[in-house]
């Protein structure tokens, strides 16, 4: 004989839990309550987050960018003028772009983790941090030639070589603005023409290189002072190696391909050899 009586443990799952009740289907009743082409509130807001969070970063990029292009020119000031105390000051002023590097990076990572960015927002969040990176660099080793200007405060500098070392700074200063400019602007095409000029600090550097080592050989009074210098150039030749670093970051960031051309290079330095004749 059968029975209408239900098991006790009827409508529980076996371990006791309640078995979960079915969603309500969402009728077309219900979908028509909200206007045509009215976003939902919670995504739209969501949309809105991420965007400010992405304008956020540029806008901590311009900031770590100015600072550098700042620490630049007054460290060739500092060279130049042989002003120590101008010296210590680019020195100080370095650890604030490490603190927005610091923050940046960890921006970049919360990011990743939260929104798991795809396509061109991936690009553009991956780029910040590349950037980041070179643009702490070019603090460091603005920062160096700073450290130059406090080592020779007392020397006397020749002014022939000075005028060498200013121009090459001015130049990798005006690439480094033009650089960051693109940055701003999404500018791939004016970040192709800063990739291309980087020979022309190169060639500068080249020059300026055998100057100081002819300038040594003359009279070995001149080593210390001429050493400083040429470490000096070596340090805005290497701002201008990440300056171009930039420039292709941006390339890539705007296009989403690599330049395809190989990087423009004419530091022949390292194959140089000199001998007292």
């Amino acid at each position: 004989m059968t029975s209408d009586r239900k098991p006790l443990l009827a409508g529980f799952m076996p371990w006791g839990r309640a078995r979960p009740k079915p969603k309500p289907a969402v009728t077309q009743v219900a979908l028509a309550e909200r206007p045509k082409g009215e976003p939902e509130p919670m995504n739209e807001h969501i949309v809105k987050s991420y965007e400010e969070e992405l304008a956020l970063l540029d806008r901590k990029i311009a900031q770590m960018g100015g600072l550098a292009e700042h620490i630049l020119g007054q460290s060739f000031d500092a060279l130049e003028r042989r002003d120590p105390q101008l010296a210590e000051q680019v020195v100080k002023t370095d650890k604030q772009i490490d603190q927005l590097e610091r923050d940046i990076e960890e921006q970049v990572i919360s990011m990743i983790a939260r929104r798991q960015p795809l396509a061109d927002d991936l690009r553009h969040v991956m780029a910040a941090l590349r950037i980041t990176g070179d643009l702490e660099r070019i603090g460091d080793l603005a920062k160096n030639i700073a450290k130059r200007a406090l080592a020779i405060a007392h020397e006397s500098h020749p002014k022939p070589l000075m005028t060498g070392l200013r121009h090459m700074g001015e130049l990798a200063l005006a690439q480094l603005k033009d650089v960051l400019d693109a940055y701003s602007a999404r500018n791939a095409d004016r970040a192709l023409a800063v990739w291309r000029a980087d020979e022309n600090i190169d060639s500068m550097y080249n020059s300026l290189f055998r100057e100081l080592l002819t300038y040594m050989m003359e009279d070995p009074r001149n080593i210390g002072l001429s050493t400083h210098l040429l470490f000096g150039a070596k340090n805005i030749e290497r701002i201008g190696d990440h300056t171009t670093n930039i420039a292709e970051t941006i390339h890539f960031l705007v296009k989403g391909v690599n330049i395809a051309d190989d990087r423009p290079k004419g530091d022949d330095t390292s194959s140089t050899l000199f001998s007292k004749g």
